[in-house]
C-alpha cells in the first residue's frame, strides 16, 4: 500500500478558509483534498452564497470528483488494478455523477462486502450526492469501510473530513483522535496526525473564545451614551 506522506498537510489552512473566507459548502471537501493530497490545478472560485452558472457548476463537480477519486486511490493503490465496479463508479464520480456512482458501488459492495475501498468510495459518493450531508447511509458505509480494513486510516480520515465539511470540528477532532489512538506506534501518519489534531484543538479553542466574546457583548448592558440616543 502506498501511503501519501502529505495526507494531512494543509488542514489548518483549510479550516481557516472555511471559517474566515467562508467557502461555499460544496467547496470544502475539494479544498481539503487539494491541500492535503497536493492535487494541483484547481482553484476554488465563485461567490459564496450565489448560485453558480450551470457550466460552472458542472466544471466544479467534475474537478471535485477528480480530486476525491485521486485522493482515495492514492491511499489504496498497491499496484494492482481495482475491481471493475470501482473503476466504473470512479468514472461517474469524476464527472460529478454521484447518483450513478452510488448505484454501482452499492452493487459492488453487496457482491464484495469485504472491499474496504469500495465501502469508502460509497461513503464519499453518498456525502457528495447529499450535498455534503453526513447521512445515516454514509455513516454506515464509513463504518463498513473501517470494519473491512481496521488498520487502514482512510475511513477515519475521510469521516473526519466529512464532519469538517458539515461544520462539526469537535466531531472531526474525536474521529481523528480515535484514529491516532488505534494507529500503530510506527504508523507513518502518526506524527502528522498528532500535529494536525493539535492545530484543530487550537482552532476549536479560538472558536470557543470568539463565541464567548460574542455572548458577552450580546448580554452586556448598553452604555449610557447608547441609552441616551433617540
Amino acid at each position: 500500500m502506498v501511503w501519501v506522506p502529505i495526507l494531512l498537510l494543509g488542514l489548518f489552512a483549510m479550516l481557516t478558509a472555511i471559517l474566515v473566507l467562508r467557502l461555499p459548502r460544496q467547496g470544502w471537501m475539494l479544498f481539503g483534498a487539494v491541500l492535503m493530497f497536493g492535487l494541483a490545478g484547481y482553484g476554488v472560485q465563485g461567490s459564496p452564497g450565489l448560485p453558480a452558472a450551470p457550466k460552472q457548476a458542472i466544471e466544479r463537480a467534475t474537478q471535485s470528483g477528480e480530486a476525491l477519486v485521486a485522493a482515495r486511490r492514492g491511499l489504496f493503490d498497491d499496484g494492482t488494478p481495482p475491481p471493475h465496479y470501482l473503476v466504473m463508479s470512479d468514472g461517474f464520480a469524476r464527472q460529478g455523477r454521484y447518483s450513478e456512482a452510488t448505484a454501482l458501488l452499492r452493487q459492488g459492495v453487496d457482491a464484495n462486502p469485504g472491499d474496504a475501498e469500495g465501502w469508502l468510495a460509497l461513503a464519499i459518493a453518498l456525502v457528495e450526492h447529499a450535498d455534503g450531508q453526513l447521512t445515516p447511509p454514509a455513516l454506515y458505509a464509513f463504518e463498513r469501510a473501517q470494519e473491512a480494513f481496521p488498520a487502514h486510516p482512510g475511513a477515519g480520515y475521510f469521516l473526519g473530513m466529512a464532519y469538517l465539511r458539515a461544520g462539526k470540528p469537535v466531531e472531526a477532532r474525536k474521529v481523528w483522535a480515535e484514529l491516532l489512538e488505534r494507529s500503530p506506534a510506527d504508523a507513518p501518519w502518526r506524527e502528522d496526525l498528532a500535529f494536525r489534531i493539535a492545530g484543530l484543538d487550537e482552532l476549536i479553542a479560538q472558536m470557543e473564545g470568539m463565541r464567548q466574546m460574542m455572548e458577552t457583548q450580546r448580554t452586556a448592558p448598553a452604555s449610557p451614551a447608547m441609552e441616551e440616543r433617540p
